[in-house]
């Protein structure tokens, strides 16, 4: 009985004219198709977007600065003694100022970092996206790279010379005046990040003599960490293993936590808004295993009539909802990987269509993605068990119906 009961199921599902499928199973197919391949893209898009900024912003701002009230003396010695411990992958001096940059044409708020440019490489992602001149140059004296987007506003290029404004005071036999400094153009790079507007880069000499310190000194020390989410534990421990009270440590949740909890927390609520339409598509599948129940009342009757336990009634119904649900979820997870997979070319097609840069304030020409295939699975299975108890409601009602009274009004 339980195989005519699969097949009674499957039959319930088709059109009255001889279709696969009649159509309100059809729209309750369609409904779990777009939830499913919805909730694949967005996850997919923000899942990207995290990794991406990631990449770009955590591979350039430090994992964590190690810092003192005082310029630090002799770092070169202190250097040496982080890099004992095992969790620090490498460690360099570190100056970062604020200033005011001004060109011919325009003058700009800038943050100016100073490197160990031999090390930069080693410590962050820049020399991967100059996209003119090289970091080395930064080696000649009195110069200076820029961000694009920070080069584009104040009209510089390559070999132009540009002078730099610190609000540190210098005192001379005329008085005392802002540190200000004329610094030649020898690089341009391009991270499509907010950091191309602000930030720019100087040798760790350069900065120095902005600071107006010796050149065994340096503000702090900025630490690279085989844990990047692991980073505060990590300087604590370097700071306390190395015995200096007089030392602190700032790390990158200080300055971009909160934009990464920003993040996760719109994935998140994203995320339940499109689960909203898998639950609505759920209930297109309770509506089309209760007209089923209510067209075929009289089938019912007969089954129940004949001998059919509860549990057959139950399966046929069951059965038609089972369907529907695998189908319509593995149509949304090839749906959902093929949109993912051509995000770019949608998003062309449509700013040739719409005649407009759509991914323009995002600072990047294409749409990131990461398909995390175990958050597909817990949105498939979610969405699977939605869509069984949607048509486990209308299965029970059927169970419950009066044979008798079915037939007699027949």
């Amino acid at each position: 009985m339980s195989s005519i009961s699969l097949k009674l199921g499957y039959k319930y599902l088709r059109s009255n004219k001889g279709g696969m499928f009649s159509f309100t199973t059809i729209l309750a197919i369609i409904g779990l198709m777009i939830g499913i391949s919805s909730l694949i893209v967005v996850t997919s898009i923000m899942n990207g977007f995290e990794k991406e900024l990631e990449n770009r912003i955590l591979g350039v701002i430090p994992h964590s600065v190690i810092y003192s009230d005082e310029p630090i003396k002799n770092y070169e010695n202190l250097i040496k003694d982080i890099k004992n411990y095992p969790d620090i992958i490498d460690a360099s001096p570190y100056i970062n100022i604020q200033g005011l940059i001004s060109s011919e044409y325009e003058s700009k708020g800038i943050n100016i970092i100073g490197i160990d440019v031999a090390k930069e490489e080693n410590m962050s992602i820049i020399p991967q996206y100059m996209v003119a001149g090289e970091l080395e140059s930064l080696n000649q004296s009195n110069s200076i790279v820029l961000g694009s987007l920070l080069a584009a506003n104040i009209s510089a290029y390559i070999g132009d010379e540009i002078n730099i404004t610190t609000s540190d005071i210098k005192t001379s036999i005329i008085g005392s005046y802002p540190t200000s400094v004329n610094l030649k153009v020898v690089g341009i790079f391009e991270l499509k990040t907010e950091l191309d507007q602000f930030m720019t880069l100087v040798s760790h000499d350069t900065a120095q003599k902005l600071k107006n310190i010796s050149s065994d000194e340096t503000l702090s020390i900025r630490l690279k960490t085989n844990n990047l989410f692991n980073a505060d534990y990590i300087s604590l421990e370097t700071i306390e293993l190395i015995n200096n009270n007089d030392l602190s440590y700032s790390s990158w949740k200080d300055t971009h936590g909160t934009l990464f909890e920003a993040i996760k927390f719109e994935k998140l609520l994203i995320s339940l808004m499109l689960f909203l339409i898998v639950a609505v598509a759920s209930i297109l599948v309770l509506s089309t295993v209760m007209m089923t129940v209510k067209s075929k009342e009289r089938e019912v009757g007969i089954l129940l009539t004949l001998g059919a336990s509860s549990k057959q009634i139950i399966l046929i119904f069951f059965t038609q909802g089972l369907i529907v649900s695998l189908v319509g979820i593995i149509f949304g997870i090839i749906l959902g990987f093929l949109l993912t997979y051509n995000l770019t070319n949608i998003i062309i097609l449509l700013e040739t269509a719409l005649e407009r840069n759509l991914l323009e304030a995002y600072f990047i020409n294409y749409f990131p993605y990461h398909i995390d295939l175990f958050q597909i699975f817990i949105i498939c299975i979610i969405s699977f068990v939605l869509s069984l108890i949607s048509s486990l409601i209308p299965s029970i009602r059927a169970v419950r119906l009066n044979p008798v009274q079915i037939l007699r009004h027949e």
